[in-house]
């Protein structure tokens, strides 16, 4: 395997990153798109999602179902994803496959069709796809945490988009938010795989280059101002299921606390994987595993730290025991969080948690397509040397730099406690 990456910026503006590997016959190939949920505006919540799905409706050149049957008949996969902060398409073939996605690629780019009759079916489509959501008390919990977490900036809102901006949302007002943003300078193309990058490159140029730049739109995130006292939200809903759900804000992913704060997640919850496409590992050996599911205050529980632009949340997510109540888990959870703010981790569990963390990461770094996926994301919030150096600076950590995160965002004043409480067991809080 080369390790080097061949890192090229087009006359317009397209960032190009090729990785070689020979290890196995495939190449897997990765669009991104700076845009996602972050900048949507009020009124437009769910746009990029939307556009993500008219993507898929084709163009006068690859009408739509074409690229689906000549995908399968290659024995390739493709799909996409919409986040807070970008969207990406991505596809997996046998070698020497790749270059029917980098047409298309290049085709949709700028000639996607967005059919009035396509887009309200597809309306149809998202709004079912929310209103299936809100039957889920989780998602009902975690919409209510995060919408209680921001008041000025637009990580507030679900990916999916509010219901009221899906119903309304126009066919121009999508075409505009799909013309502003889908522009080679705002793009990252990541490819890795059995190919020559030369050739690689060479077609990339073939199909790619004469594409106009464009003029990048401001964005719609706003800073978001510090939060001075705990938010408390509750969500009733139908279910015997009582939940909890606790909101940290934390900052973004190139602070140099973010490190910090990967092992401090490892430690109470185990380790969050950053690669939205990856597994997990056992958190048994985790601390709030310990002290609140073996003890059988909450049946689960679960961290979740995310890769952003911008400072985000930092989620420990509570299934409630049927026989506890929620005041007396937050009470348990509150003391251990007090315990790693007064004393910093013994030095065997913070090797431990950073091993674990490592081990993760290492997991979902090794697949061809993993590393394609790495190539570009780390570009979303900062360059692929994050992503390189990774490993070196999480083994850094001290357990003091544990105990200064904890300090500094696992206070009261900074979160948000949401309870997700069932029809008729009401005044548990």
């Amino acid at each position: 395997m080369n390790d080097e990456i061949t890192r090229v910026q087009l006359n317009n503006g397209l960032l190009v990153l090729l990785k070689e590997i020979h290890t196995a016959p495939l190449v897997s190939v990765w669009m991104w798109y700076r845009v996602g949920s972050r900048d949507e505006p009020p009124g437009m919540t769910g746009a990029s999602h939307w556009v993500e799905h008219m993507m898929f409706k084709g163009t006068a050149k690859f009408p739509s179902g074409v690229l689906d049957k000549m995908i399968a008949r290659q024995g390739g996969y493709w799909n996409a994803m919409t986040f807070l902060d970008w969207t990406t398409y991505f596809a997996t073939l046998p070698a020497g496959g790749e270059n029917i996605i980098l047409e298309l690629e290049a085709d949709r780019l700028t000639n996607s069709i967005f059919d009035s009759t396509e887009i309200e079916s597809e309306r149809n489509v998202i709004i079912s796809e929310r209103q299936g959501n809100e039957n889920n008390p989780l998602f009902l919990l975690i919409e209510a945490v995060q919408r209680a977490s921001f008041e000025e900036h637009s990580y507030g809102h679900e990916v999916i988009g509010n219901l009221a901006d899906l119903q309304s949302m126009t066919r121009d007002q999508l075409h505009r938010h799909y013309s502003s943003y889908y522009i080679p300078n705002n793009a990252v193309l990541s490819i890795a795989g059995d190919f020559d990058p030369n050739e690689m490159l060479d077609q990339i140029r073939f199909l790619f280059e004469d594409i106009p730049a464009g003029k990048l739109p401001p964005g719609a995130a706003k800073s978001e101002p510090p939060q001075e006292k705990e938010h408390r939200v509750k969500v009733e809903g139908p279910g015997e299921t009582t939940f909890i759900q606790l909101a940290y804000h934390v900052p973004p992913t190139t602070s140099r606390d973010f490190y910090s704060f990967t092992v401090l997640d490892s430690l109470l919850t185990g380790p969050s994987n950053l690669n939205l496409f990856g597994g997990g590992i056992s958190n048994t050996t985790s601390l709030l595993y310990q002290r609140l599911v073996e003890k059988e205050l909450v049946v689960s529980m679960a961290g979740s730290l995310q890769a952003t632009i911008d400072p985000f949340i930092y989620s420990i997510l509570l299934t409630v025991h049927p026989r506890r109540k929620a005041k007396e888990v937050l009470v348990a959870l509150d003391k251990e969080i007090s315990d790693m703010q007064q004393t910093p981790p013994q030095q065997n569990a913070l090797t431990r948690a950073v091993k674990q963390a490592r081990a993760l990461f290492a997991y979902g770094s090794e697949s061809i397509s993993n590393q394609a996926f790495w190539l570009g994301f780390s570009e979303m919030f900062d360059h692929y040397e994050w992503f390189e150096q990774y490993i070196e600076r999480l083994s850094a950590v001290t357990p003091q730099d544990v105990q200064h995160v904890a300090r500094q965002y696992l206070r009261s004043a900074n979160r948000v406690v949401g309870i997700y409480q069932p029809d008729g067991k009401r005044g548990i809080l």
